[in-house]
């Protein structure tokens, strides 16, 4: 993972100041769950990060791993750049476009935020293996030609989806892979308290929120990132 060295506060700079109609760049916020996938099950997935124009590391427990090897790797949660994005940088009348989502949700995004210019598609479930459901959500983003393209349908569904539309060369913008952001920025889910997040346990608030779906995630995978890590630092010191 080549990431980012910025801070938050650069990378809404380099965002807002991206022309609207340069060719479209994607920002990816990997976490543990990330790594761990591509590095055990998923290494089909490397273009899709290789290919993002930002890089931002999503996981406090990737930046204590990462100081540990004396390397001072900035936090940039995806969630945290998304609600600076909604607050600080996005005009009410800017071009969005949301790929995922409940119409519910984008309804109360569109009040919150006082938006005028928001285009929505929700495609089914498990898209990314039907190719004609893939091919409309491209071309969704394609012909919204929006200013921020907010893609909300998983990992990697969305990592995956934001490089097909890249390699179209015919989108334009800025597109982000966010993951539940837009869930956690309208209330349908509820973020971990502040402090959960700073003593790195967030995912402990959401594995006890969704035991069913998250355990195997956070029990099983998840520690799978020490491993990495250790041989990591082994072919560093190599």
């Amino acid at each position: 993972m080549k990431f980012a060295w910025r801070d938050q506060t650069h990378v809404l700079l380099d965002v807002e100041q991206r022309a609207p109609s340069a060719p479209f760049a994607y920002i990816v916020t990997p976490n543990v769950d990330h790594v761990v996938r591509i590095q055990h099950a998923r290494s089909d997935l490397w273009p899709m990060y290789r290919n993002a124009w930002i890089t931002l590391c999503d996981s406090r427990i990737l930046g204590r791993l990462a100081a540990r090897a004396d390397m001072a790797l900035p936090i940039v949660p995806g969630s945290d750049l998304t609600v600076a994005l909604f607050r600080e940088v996005i005009r009410p009348d800017d071009r969005i476009a949301v790929i995922g989502g409940s119409s519910g949700a984008i309804d109360k995004l569109r009040e919150s935020f006082g938006l005028t210019n928001l285009v929505h598609h929700n495609p089914p479930m498990g898209f990314i293996h039907d190719t004609a459901a893939t091919q409309d959500a491209v071309q969704f983003a394609i012909e919204a030609r929006a200013r921020y393209t907010f893609i909300a349908v998983g990992s990697p569904q969305q990592e995956i989806l934001a490089y097909r539309i890249r390699r179209t060369g015919q989108a334009t913008g800025v597109g982000l892979c966010v993951g539940a952001s837009l869930q956690f920025l309208t209330d349908e889910q509820t973020r971990a308290p502040r402090i959960v997040q700073k003593m790195c346990m967030e995912w402990l608030f959401r594995l006890l929120s969704d035991p069913r779906r998250l355990w195997r995630r956070y029990l099983v995978e998840g520690p799978l990132i020490f491993e990495i890590a250790r041989q990591w630092r082994l072919r560093s010191a190599a």
